[in-house]
């Protein structure tokens, strides 16, 4: 789902620098499902036209949060950018929570990327 920007005002104007961040409000509340979280996305358009995204991408929402949604957001842009009431800032995905038993090991199964990381290591 899209998250909105809900400024206090209807003809409001929240405007983020180049360089900066700011934090934008939604008041939006919820209660997420224990196994859940709330994943909050950045917007491709705004990324692609105005260099505007989430500092933390994807910023996570747990289960147990109870406050207000809040977006922070960056401009990578060179001018600044006015987020409006109602903009339309960030999208968020309800996903499950995989829960997992971690194991201490002294060494590691060998695959054929071994340590390779950071990018393709050309090997399949």
């Amino acid at each position: 789902m899209d998250l909105a920007a809900c400024l206090e005002r209807d003809d409001a104007t929240l405007v983020i620098e180049p360089g900066r961040i700011r934090t934008v409000p939604t008041r939006l509340s919820m209660a997420i499902p224990a196994g859940y979280e709330a994943q909050v996305r950045p917007r491709s358009g705004l990324a692609t036209k105005s260099g505007v995204t989430l500092p933390n991408a994807p910023g996570t929402i747990d289960s147990d949060y109870r406050g207000e949604v809040l977006v922070p957001l960056i401009n990578l842009g060179h001018e600044p950018f006015a987020v409006t009431h109602g903009m339309r800032v960030a999208q968020l995905v309800i996903a499950p929570v995989a829960q997992v038993r971690i194991e201490e090991a002294s060494e590691l199964d060998a695959t054929a990327r071994g340590d390779g990381g950071f990018g393709s290591t050309g090997r399949h």
